[in-house]
């Protein structure tokens, strides 16, 4: 069942005005529109013109005869009308709607060297996909002169979805709209209707333009990227077709200009490939946040239980571990972690690492060994944090603790001066990975050996001495197993006291 929509406006031009444009945009299904004009049938004069002119009533509208019908178009593209005409004319434009309720954007001017509130396209406004990926597609467009007279008031807006090219921006909001079911109720003139009260006619405005309210879904996506006639639409799903367009957006009216779309497939995402993960050894992996490498290691288990050691060295990382097809493990790892499973003699397991966080250069020790009490990675406590006591803070010295293990293990500490400026990048972009050998002899403070039997008393203290009055120190602990791979601890920032 269809609902028809019969729309009649009118408009008249000023004794000064003989040009005047119409720009009509349907937001959704098809539409008819038409423009009729009225000419007085009768001379009139004065007051009496000015009232007969104003088309509001039926002894008015008895006046007046059609002359002519000036356009008459049918589709869902954007059309855009120059007429002239004298000043005794009304002109009257008529929309139906042969589907359904809908929504469409109306302007009309009669200053046609200052009143075209729509930004121009280029004589080329065919959108040019640059490149393609798995996950991404590059967008690149010829300039529109509006923007470029016009930087600060011009911009462009890019909308991707994965069904079909869109005409206007009004009819992406529509489309919008009606599938998160927020669009507004439209008044609504059936046929019916209108052959019962024919006589339904409204003033039409000069320069009368709908404003497009925009909104994001997860079906359309829309950026809107300032002046760059350059894109990349990202985090898209790869073996996925896409459909791209560009509008260039006048920020004073909301008015707008699309450019002719494009579409685009994207590549489908190539199968990692699987490395063998040898029992107890330590491999490092590079990985980039940008890139977005991934890395798939298999492991066969030779004991029912299996440990997976993994040590993140800057920034972190995205593991997830299946075991013989059944996903265990999916999560974002920090800081060094122990996984212990239990399962079979010969079960498969299958890990996949890559970068969550957008950090450079950063990289991860991961280690898979089914005799976990003779991992090459020492045992480390349950908690990696220094604690620093405020009572025992001085204005040069400083009290830090640490827990410690049942094995004897050495402890190395090691302390730097830093500026208050300093301390975020100092704390962020440490590598975990780097031991003591890394640092200068000057920054070492002392290294001993500790343990406990009994874990819970597993803690030792240091003081350090010599330090300045009023400054924050980079404090670091590194536990240093027999096999000489290292453990180091969350770096700690403690600030001496300015007076004592």
């Amino acid at each position: 069942l269809y609902v028809h929509i019969f729309f009649r406006y009118y408009f008249s031009l000023q004794e000064n005005s003989s040009h005047f444009s119409i720009t009509v945009t349907p937001c959704d299904v098809p539409i008819e529109w038409s423009i009729l004009q009225y000419r007085a049938s009768h001379a009139f004069h004065g007051k009496a013109a000015e009232k007969y002119r104003s088309f509001d009533d039926l002894k008015a509208r008895s006046y007046y005869k059609t002359v002519s019908m000036f356009f008459h178009y049918k589709g869902n593209s954007v059309e855009n009308y120059v007429g002239t005409s004298s000043h005794s004319s009304i002109f009257v434009l008529e929309f139906l709607s042969t589907e359904r309720d809908t929504h469409i954007s109306v302007y009309l001017t009669t200053d046609l060297a200052h009143g075209n509130l729509f930004p121009e396209l280029p004589g080329d406004p065919r959108i040019d996909v640059s490149s393609v990926n798995h996950n991404s597609v590059s967008l690149v467009w010829k300039p529109s002169p509006s923007a470029t007279k016009q930087k600060e008031n011009v911009q462009y807006c890019v909308l991707v979805n994965e069904k079909h090219n869109y005409k206007s921006l009004c009819a992406a909001d529509t489309a919008i709209r009606s599938a998160t079911r927020k669009w507004p109720k439209l008044p609504s003139y059936p046929i019916s209707q209108y052959l019962e009260d024919h006589h339904r006619v409204m003033l039409l405005s000069n320069s009368d333009i709908s404003v497009i309210h925009r909104s994001n879904n997860i079906d359309v996506r829309q950026m809107c990227i300032g002046n760059k006639n350059t894109y990349t639409v990202s985090n898209l799903s790869s073996n996925t077709q896409y459909y791209f367009d560009v509008f260039v957006v006048n920020l004073l009216t909301n008015a707008s200009a699309a450019y002719t779309g494009t579409f685009a497939k994207t590549w489908m995402e190539p199968k990692p490939k699987v490395m063998p993960l040898k029992d107890g050894k330590i491999v490092q992996i590079k990985l980039d946040g940008k890139n977005q490498k991934v890395y798939s290691f298999q492991y066969q288990a030779i004991n029912k239980k299996v440990q997976f050691t993994l040590q993140p060295c800057r920034g972190q990382i995205r593991a997830q571990i299946s075991r013989n097809g059944k996903l265990l493990v999916s999560e974002t790892i920090q800081n060094l972690r122990h996984i212990t499973f239990k399962g079979k003699i010969m079960d498969k397991y299958l890990a996949v690492f890559k970068s969550s966080d957008v950090m450079p250069n950063s990289s991860a020790m991961i280690q898979a060994s089914s005799h976990i009490h003779k991992t090459l990675f020492p045992f480390f406590p349950a908690s990696l944090k220094i604690k620093s006591f405020n009572k025992l803070r001085t204005c040069d010295s400083i009290t830090i603790a640490w827990l410690g293990t049942q094995e004897r293990n050495m402890y190395c500490v090691y302390k730097k001066k830093i500026r208050e400026e300093e301390i975020l990048r100092e704390t962020s972009s440490v590598d975990r990975c780097l031991g003591p050998e890394s640092r200068p002899r000057s920054e070492k403070v002392l290294c001993k050996y500790f343990h406990d039997i009994n874990v819970q008393k597993a803690v030792t203290t240091e003081t350090i001495g010599g330090l300045e009055k009023g400054t924050p120190y980079l404090f670091d602990v590194y536990l240093v197993g027999s096999s000489g791979i290292l453990v180091r601890y969350q770096s700690k920032v403690v600030k001496t006291r300015k007076t004592c």
